[in-house]
Formats: C-alpha cells, sequence, structure tokens
C-alpha cells in the first residue's frame, strides 16, 4: 500500500499543482490540477474519489476525469465519488449542471453513468479491501470539510485537508498511531488575518497545533501558495518544533505497508 502526490500546492503556477493524492492505482484522495499528472492509463484504473470539500482547487478534476475515461471504462462500474452531502449538492448543483459541465452522473446513460455519488458522514470508516481502510477526520474550514486518515499497522498516514485550528482532530488523532502528518499551512505569519478569516493555518498557528498531537509523526507542509514555500519554511523552522517538519513535494511516495 502506498500514497503519491500528486499536487500539493495551494494554487497553479508552472510545477505547481494543486491537491491530489493516489493511493495505490485506484483510489484517488482529492482530485485538484495534480490528477493530471496521471497517463490516461493511470486514470482509467482510478475506481473511487474521496473529496476533502468542495473548493474547485481539491475537486476540479473529478469532471475532466470524467470526460477522460468515459469512454475507456464502458461496461466498467461507475467511478464512486466519496463525500460528505454537502460536497456532493455543491457537484450537482455547481458542475454538473449543464452550464458548467456536463452531468456526468447521468452520461453516457442514467443507467450505466461514469460517476455515481456516494454521501460520507464525518468519523465513517470506507473499506475498499481487506487491508485497505480509510477514516473521515473532521476538519474545520469556510465549507463543510473533512481529512482522511489512511490506516496502516506502522501507523495512519493522515491528510488533515483544508482546516482551521481545529481540537475535534486532535482529539482523534491522539487515539490513533499516526506515522505520517500531511498538513497545510496555506498562508505567511503576516497574513494571519486572512489565514483566519478563510480557515486555514500559518506558521505559529500550525505550532500550536502540533503541540496537542502528543506523538512523534514525521509532518509534511501542504497547500502552500507558488513562490511562498521558502518563506513558509522558514517560519517554520523557527517554530523549533520536536516533530521533523519538510515541505511535501510533487511526486513523493509514501510506503505504508
Amino acid at each position: 500500500m502506498q500514497v503519491r502526490v500528486l499536487g500539493c500546492s495551494g494554487s497553479i503556477s508552472d510545477g505547481c499543482h494543486t491537491t491530489a493524492f493516489l493511493l495505490d492505482d485506484d483510489v484517488l484522495i482529492d482530485a485538484g490540477t495534480g490528477v493530471g499528472q496521471l497517463t490516461l492509463e493511470q486514470l482509467q484504473r482510478i475506481d473511487h474519489v474521496l473529496l476533502s470539500h468542495s473548493h474547485l482547487d481539491h475537486v476540479l478534476g473529478v469532471p475532466l476525469l470524467a470526460d477522460s475515461v468515459m469512454r475507456r471504462r464502458a461496461g466498467r462500474p461507475p467511478i464512486q465519488i466519496h463525500a460528505l452531502p454537502a460536497t456532493l449538492e455543491a457537484l450537482r448543483r455547481h458542475i454538473f449542471n449543464g452550464a458548467i459541465w456536463p452531468d456526468f452522473t447521468r452520461l453516457p446513460s442514467s443507467e450505466q453513468p461514469v460517476l455515481c455519488l456516494r454521501p460520507f458522514e464525518t468519523g465513517a470508516r470506507l473499506q475498499f479491501d481487506r487491508q485497505r481502510v480509510v477514516e473521515v477526520l473532521p476538519a474545520l474550514h469556510t465549507v463543510p470539510a473533512v481529512g482522511f486518515a489512511v490506516m496502516a499497522p506502522a501507523g495512519a498516514w493522515v491528510f488533515t485537508g483544508d482546516t482551521a485550528p481545529n481540537p475535534a482532530l486532535w482529539s482523534r488523532l491522539r487515539q490513533m498511531k499516526v506515522s505520517h502528518l500531511v498538513i497545510e499551512t496555506a498562508f505567511r505569519d503576516d497574513e494571519r488575518v486572512v489565514a483566519e478569516m478563510s480557515r486555514h493555518l500559518h506558521p505559529a498557528s500550525l505550532g500550536q497545533q502540533l503541540q496537542l498531537l502528543g506523538q512523534p509523526a514525521s509532518v509534511h507542509i501542504t497547500h502552500v501558495k507558488p513562490g511562498e514555500l521558502d518563506q513558509v519554511m522558514a517560519e517554520i523552522d523557527a517554530l523549533g518544533s520536536t516533530h521533523r517538519i519538510t515541505a511535501l513535494a510533487v511526486g513523493q511516495v509514501f510506503a505504508l505497508g
């Protein structure tokens, strides 16, 4: 079992792709522009997509994925899109509405669509086979949102999703063994006002949150804006955290056993 980083930037520019991770070869965790790192053959292997929330930088790969693979997946079960009910409703109303994009939950036919929307709730455990279990974690953002924990014997690979300081997340993480923590830090400290308004973290708030983890873990910073990685990481390094903290990178692979 492995997780590959396809995109981990807070926006786009040359070499920067928004949030997407590939669990093995058939499960996407978020579907930002990083999905475009996959070949057509790799895209058609995807059977499940887990969405943390409805913002464009995390979901825009879903309609494009459907268009790319629809003909190649003819006769196969639809791709399962797993998300909170509010996230699925946003997709229905604002993307698959015929104005922004065709409704691929009814194409190529209502009987055999390429996409199927599957709701979950925070706390759910999604089981894809006997070995692969993903727990839905609480997040606190400007829209209904979650994170995910890919459970593994050596410890969970955790993705917080977009989140403000959130006691419920740390309460749950203290109850599990965490091996890798992928956590956003979307803004610099001098942008703390906009970070708080948009319910994102900045280095100082990240440091406060990491103190609540209660166990050692490898921490990986994601969702930094293009051109700001060096400054954000310098501010994080100045925190003097006891955790090993590095910047997440496209192409990075986590072997989970």
